[in-house]
């Protein structure tokens, strides 16, 4: 074997090595700081919101009207397809736009969506559902938080978005998952450190609520209310 074959053969050998000592990092990074609680004093209110997981998944649901926000200025019920206009709650999740408009269920999922997604190469998106009521089961857990901690969860979920030069959220006309659900245009890039579950994490912080140091997994996040 000539010398030149040896070395190409140590570099791969070195990327090899590499690839899984990064993924053994990350994996027990995730597990030890999801594991780590924050904010295990907060203070309980009387607006009621609630964290809702599908399996993998996180969305972070508010009232859609009280004295502090009205939603209804901002995501319009004529950018569902259900016009519904009796929804008393409503779902806010942030994610990678390609992995949120490509891929509606994991038999849709591509390598090249799930690469560009998790190193920084795409763009974000918010997710939003109407919701007339919400029932709390394992995979939603209700919380009630103070009047001064819910503006700074919608100061969160605000800054998420981003905005045309009128100040308007961003609509992505025509692409939904059902009747009652809508895209924009988000703020921010999704990657290995910030997922969809992180955002939601982040927004339980920003909110003074109980959540993880750290955490890219949704039951990371549920299990702080169990």
């Amino acid at each position: 074997m000539s010398k030149t074959l040896k070395g190409i053969f140590k570099i791969i050998k070195k990327l090899i090595i590499g690839l899984l000592c990064f993924i053994a990092v990350y994996i027990i990074a995730t597990f030890v700081l999801s594991y780590i609680p924050v904010n295990t004093d907060a203070e309980k209110g009387d607006i009621v919101v609630y964290v809702n997981s599908n399996g993998v998944h996180t969305d972070v649901i508010v009232p859609l009207k009280n004295d502090v926000k009205d939603w209804t200025g901002q995501i319009l019920y004529n950018e569902t397809k259900a016009n519904d206009t009796t929804a008393k709650y409503v779902a806010f999740g942030w994610g990678d736009k390609g992995f949120y408009l490509n891929t509606p269920k994991w038999s849709d999922l591509k390598a090249s969506t799930a690469f560009r997604a998790a190193f920084y190469m795409g763009t974000s998106a918010m997710h939003t559902r109407f919701y007339k009521t919400v029932n709390q089961d394992e995979d939603c857990v209700r919380l009630t938080i103070t009047e001064e901690d819910y503006r700074k969860l919608v100061d969160y979920i605000e800054k998420s978005f981003q905005y045309d030069e009128n100040g308007e959220v961003i609509w992505i006309a025509n692409r939904s998952y059902g009747q009652y659900d809508a895209f924009y245009k988000g703020e921010g890039k999704y990657n290995l450190f910030y997922t969809c579950n992180t955002w939601t994490n982040c927004a339980l912080k920003a909110a003074n609520q109980k959540a993880c140091l750290w955490t890219t997994y949704d039951k990371a996040i549920l299990n702080k209310y169990k």
